[in-house]
C-alpha cells in the first residue's frame, strides 16, 4: 500500500471542511493542494455571524492548533438572543454573560481568513473552478477546470459545498428548494448611524416571526440580516424584481411585511442598499453512497442542511478534522480511513440534517414564534447531533 505521505491529496473547495482538513493533514507533515473557484480569499464576503459550538466546531479548530486565535476573533454577548413577533412583542431577550457561553460567534469570513492564513504559502490555488471530475482507475481521479486545464489525484475530497462537482462519482443526489428564500441585507455602522434599529437586534441574533416570515440575523456594530420567506421555488418577484436596484427590493420586502411593527421593517428601510436572494436548499436527510476508492466528501457537499440547526459550519469543520485523524491514524491504509471516517459521518450528518428540518419548521410555521421561544426557554440545541431538547 502506498503511504499517505507519498500520495497527491486534493481538496476541492477553500470552505471551512476543507481547509482545516488541510490545516491538520500539514500540522503532520502531510501536504495537501485544495483547489478553490475564488480568485482570492477576501474577494468577496462569506456571510455573517457563526456559532461555534464547543464539542464539534471548536474540537475542530483545537485539533488544527487554532483555537486561541479562534477565540481572540469571536465577539462578546454575540450569544444573546432576540425572539420577538410582527407586533414587536418580545418573548425572549436573554443569554449567557460575555466568555460563559460554549458557542461563540466570530464572523465567517474571519475565520476562513484564519483557516486560510494557517495554511503555507501555495497550498491554496485560487482561481481553479472545478467543471467535472473522473474515476481514472486504482482509485485515482482526474479533476478539470474552467480554463482547461486538470489536476490527477490519489485522493480526492470534495469540500466544494452545495452544487459540488465531485458528489457525482459517489451520489446521483442533488439538493432540494426547502421552500424558504431569504434576502439579506446589511446594516453597517449600526451602533452610531441608527441606535434604535440596533436595539431592535440587539448584540446577538434576532428572531422575529409571523405568519411563516422572519427577520432573522445578526447585531453587533453591522446588522447582517434577511428577510425570510417561506414561497415556492419559483416565487414571481423573483424574477420579476430588479434586486440590484434598491427601491425596488425594498418596495418587495416591505409589501411582504405589510402589518409588521416600523421597527422591524423599519429595518429594510435602513440597509445599505445591496440585497442578496438565496433560496435554502438541501440534500435529502441521511445522504450516504456506497465506498468507492480514492474519493470522499465532507461539509455540504456531503450533507447540505437548512441553516435552522445553526449546524452546517459546526459539520463542516467536524467533518474536516475528523477525517484528518482518520487519514493520520491510517496513513497506509487510505481505504480504511475513509470507511471509519464515513461510517461514522453518515449517522452524525442525518442527525444534524434532521434538526435542522425540525428548526425550519418550528420558525415558519403557523404558531411561530411561540415554539421558539418555548425551546430556548427549554434550552435549545444540543450541538454536535443537532437534536432538539
Amino acid at each position: 500500500m502506498t503511504s499517505l505521505h507519498a500520495r497527491r491529496v486534493a481538496i476541492i473547495g477553500a470552505g471551512l471542511a476543507g481547509l482545516v482538513l488541510a490545516r491538520i493533514l500539514q500540522e503532520h507533515g502531510i501536504a495537501a493542494t485544495v483547489y478553490e473557484s475564488d480568485a482570492s480569499g477576501d474577494v468577496r464576503l462569506q456571510g455573517g455571524m457563526l456559532d461555534i459550538h464547543h464539542d464539534s466546531g471548536q474540537y475542530a479548530l483545537d485539533r488544527a492548533g487554532l483555537l486561541d486565535e479562534f477565540r481572540r476573533h469571536t465577539h462578546p454577548q454575540a450569544e444573546h438572543t432576540r425572539v420577538l413577533d410582527k407586533t414587536g412583542r418580545v418573548f425572549v431577550d436573554d443569554g449567557p454573560e460575555p466568555g460563559e457561553g460554549d458557542r461563540p460567534e466570530i464572523d465567517r469570513t474571519v475565520l476562513r481568513g484564519l483557516l486560510a492564513g494557517s495554511l503555507d504559502p501555495g497550498r491554496i490555488v485560487w482561481g481553479h473552478k472545478v467543471t467535472g471530475a473522473r474515476a481514472l482507475g486504482g482509485g485515482r481521479h482526474e479533476v478539470t477546470f474552467a480554463d482547461g486545464s486538470t489536476a490527477a489525484a490519489d485522493l480526492l475530497i470534495g469540500a466544494d459545498g452545495a452544487w459540488s462537482r465531485v458528489r457525482p462519482l459517489l451520489s446521483p443526489d442533488r439538493p432540494r428548494y426547502c421552500g424558504i428564500t431569504h434576502v439579506e441585507f446589511r446594516v453597517s455602522d449600526a451602533v452610531t448611524r441608527h441606535p434604535k434599529q440596533a436595539a431592535t437586534v440587539g448584540p446577538g441574533s434576532i428572531f422575529a416571526l409571523s405568519d411563516g416570515k422572519g427577520v432573522l440575523g445578526h447585531g453587533g456594530d453591522h446588522l447582517e440580516l434577511g428577510v425570510c420567506l417561506r414561497v415556492p421555488q419559483d416565487w414571481p418577484p423573483l424574477r420579476e424584481t430588479d434586486w440590484s436596484d434598491p427601491a425596488a427590493a425594498r418596495a418587495v420586502l416591505l409589501a411582504e411585511l405589510a402589518g409588521w411593527s416600523a421597527e422591524l421593517t423599519d429595518l429594510v428601510r435602513h440597509a445599505d442598499g445591496v440585497f442578496t436572494t438565496r433560496q435554502i436548499f438541501a440534500l435529502p436527510t441521511g445522504h450516504s453512497w456506497t465506498r468507492i476508492p480514492g474519493v470522499t466528501l465532507v461539509g455540504d457537499a456531503a450533507h447540505l442542511m437548512s441553516p435552522y440547526a445553526g449546524e452546517g459550519a459546526n459539520m463542516a469543520l467536524f467533518d474536516g478534522a475528523e477525517l484528518a485523524l482518520a487519514l493520520l491514524a491510517h496513513p497506509d491504509d487510505v481505504e480504511t480511513a475513509l470507511a471509519e471516517y464515513e461510517r461514522a459521518m453518515f449517522p452524525r450528518a442525518r442527525a444534524a440534517a434532521e434538526a435542522s428540518a425540525q428548526g425550519l419548521e418550528m420558525l415558519f410555521n403557523a404558531r411561530a414564534p411561540h415554539d421558539l421561544a418555548a425551546f430556548f426557554s427549554g434550552g435549545g440545541f444540543q450541538s454536535r447531533t443537532g437534536a432538539l431538547t
